[in-house]
């Protein structure tokens, strides 16, 4: 599990900063300034959580049960949160219709939110060394 924790923050890492220059390069001429705030918003985000999989992936700080589920949480709400911003901001320029994805992003930032709740339980639960 924690090879897989390393794995997909190293992998949503490299791909936060490819899609990081591609808003300020190559999309800033393309999208209104909202969605370019919205797609930046979704790199920020990524790469945050990104950081935070590899240091899960990598701490002794955490209790196994919770380790496997912070992870899984980051990365399902990675998905949703940072790559549905992706395509609802891109969606007028791509034309695509994308909007039943707006309901996605909350529920991906109420996963991000849990992961880091779990975080603070387990340090809460672990007792002081």
């Amino acid at each position: 599990m924690r090879k897989s924790l390393l794995l997909f923050g190293a992998l949503f890492g490299v791909l936060a900063v490819i899609l990081g220059a591609l808003g300020a390069h190559a999309l800033e001429n393309h999208l209104d300034e909202s969605a370019l705030k919205s797609f930046e918003t979704g790199v920020r985000y990524q790469m945050y959580h990104a950081l935070l999989l590899v240091w899960v992936g990598s701490t002794n700080l955490l209790k196994p049960k919770f380790q496997k589920l912070i992870g899984l949480l980051l990365i399902v709400g990675v998905i949703f949160f940072s790559f549905s911003i992706y395509l609802l901001s891109t969606s007028a320029w791509l034309g695509l219709e994308v909007s039943f994805l707006g309901p996605i992003t909350p529920i991906g930032g109420l996963l991000l939110i849990l992961a880091w709740l779990l975080i603070f339980i387990n340090f809460f639960t672990s007792g002081s060394k």
